[in-house]
């Protein structure tokens, strides 16, 4: 058989299974190599496990709480092991969908192997050469470490092992304030874990709105979970006669958490190590990023790269989006860009999605002229009905009307900023939010009743009170002579 490919794929996640089996659809050769197992941190430790435990977990909660919308609540019983055995049932469901079996039936051949590039044209894997006229690096990231002294250890976990799991933690410390661990902490804050998040930074979700951030606190707060902001992480402890305990530090000085688990979610760093791209050619900023343009090209022509290991947005969908760009560019010398226009959500509870400008980004850009419109989500009838009316929608103008960001912080959020996510994609001013027709009751609802707070308050200006005003006195005349 010959080693030749129109396209080698190296990475099995997410980005290189998507443009794997593109390639496959328009009839190339194609060749994946994956050294683990398809799927990628998606199907085994990111997406698919955390929010498996997400739902169980916010089920437990609603039961605790059902008085909300008048039931008798009633204190879930709790077996971790089971909760666990679910998480990995749900992963082997979805398992099948990115298996070697199904690229293989759709035409890609795969080669579970570790490969890397030895030129700009050749990529080595399971003692072969195989040359390709177009390659893809999708080798994805990992989880980073910081250089806390005693951080190691069977009780010091990451996304990558914590799912091994099969008792809950007594006390779990969390590093890390981010989305995921603000989504893991009340996760396992639910399911009974007594729960500590060591934070930095002096807010959670540092790259969302400010108000969201503090939402989510308050209600990881109530959760039980202790959230400890402005402070940092000195050292791991485990002494023979006491507890095993982190120092931290904050503006009042040096204390101790005991613990039984740490879990840490400090970011994540591109995997590039061992892939041979120095060889090939291949840039790579201090990060160990691979460099690439608009067009996912890397300093090698004939090389793109898609998804994480590019340092951009860690989420799946945005690999996804990436491989059918570098696909069809890498394969038919196409021209197609990446799309700037992002969302993502935060899945606690409440959720926060966001896509675009934060208001603080707009001011810095447009400064007053900036346009920003706001409804809370405590008199929106279905999140009343719902007994979940905690939250807010906030909407982002540019001087035109354009919009240009949006923020939702409550129920549904993730759903909710499709919508939002289109109208800034087709240059729609904030009047389309309002002028398009949402069922009632709904939780759509919500960024609609920003938009509209928005116009009312643009009517209400005195200029177009003084404009209007003669047009309906001319009206009234008319229609007083009508009558006449």
């Amino acid at each position: 058989m010959s080693d030749r490919y129109d396209l080698v794929v190296l990475g099995g996640g997410t980005a290189g299974l998507v443009s794997a089996f593109i390639a496959a659809g328009v009839g190339a050769r194609v060749a994946l190599i994956e050294r683990e197992r398809t799927g990628g941190d998606c199907l085994w430790t990111g997406c698919v496990p955390s929010k498996s435990l997400i739902a169980t977990a916010h089920l437990a909660h609603r039961m605790r709480h059902a008085d909300r919308v008048g039931l008798t609540p009633i204190e879930p019983q709790v077996d971790f092991t089971r909760v666990m055995d679910r998480v990995h049932a749900t992963i082997a469901e979805i398992e099948p969908h990115d298996s070697p079996a199904r690229l293989r039936a759709a035409g890609v051949e795969v080669i579970e192997a570790d490969g890397r590039f030895t030129d700009a044209g050749t990529l080595e894997a399971d003692g072969r050469r195989l040359r390709f006229s177009a390659a893809i690096v999708a080798t994805g990231s990992q989880p980073s470490t910081p250089p806390i002294p005693g951080l190691g250890g069977d009780d010091v976990f990451t996304t990558d092992d914590i799912w091994h799991l099969r008792r809950l933690p007594a006390r779990l410390i969390i590093l890390g304030g981010g989305p995921v661990g603000c989504e893991l902490g009340q996760a396992f804050a639910r399911l009974g874990a007594n729960v500590t998040i060591v934070e930095l930074a002096d807010r959670l979700l540092l790259k969302e709105e400010p108000d969201a951030g503090a939402l989510v606190a308050k209600r990881l707060t109530a959760d039980g979970i202790d959230v400890r902001l402005g402070t940092r992480a000195i050292e791991l402890r485990r002494p023979d006669r006491a507890p095993k305990h982190l120092i931290v530090e904050d503006g009042d000085g040096r204390r101790q958490i005991e613990f039984d688990a740490i879990l840490v979610v400090a970011g994540r760093r591109p995997r590039t190590d061992g892939a041979g791209l120095q060889a090939a050619g291949v840039q790579l900023d201090k990060r160990g990023a691979v460099v690439v343009d608009q067009r996912l090209r890397t300093s090698v022509p004939r090389i793109y790269a898609a998804g994480d290991v590019t340092a951009s947005m860690p989420f799946t969908h945005v690999a996804a989006h990436h491989a059918r760009v570098a696909s069809i560019n890498a394969l038919l010398g196409m021209r197609r860009t990446i799309d700037q226009t992002i969302p993502w959500v935060t899945f606690t509870d409440p959720e926060v999605a966001r896509v675009g400008l934060t208001e603080a980004q707009a001011r810095a850009r447009h400064g007053d002229r900036a346009i920003i419109a706001r409804s809370d989500y405590a008199t929106l009838d279905r999140a009343i009905t719902e007994g979940e009316n905690d939250g807010f929608a906030l909407l982002v103008a540019d001087p035109k009307r354009r919009l240009v960001g949006a923020t939702i912080a409550g129920p549904g959020a993730g759903e909710v900023i499709a919508e939002l996510t289109a109208h800034i994609k087709a240059g729609n001013r904030i009047d389309a939010v309002s002028t398009t027709v949402h069922a009632y009751p709904t939780l759509a609802e919500g960024p609609s009743r920003a938009a509209d707070e928005h116009l009312r308050e643009r009517y209400a200006a005195a200029r177009y009170r003084a404009a209007v005003r003669p047009v309906l006195a001319v009206r009234r005349a008319l229609a007083m002579r009508g009558h006449g």
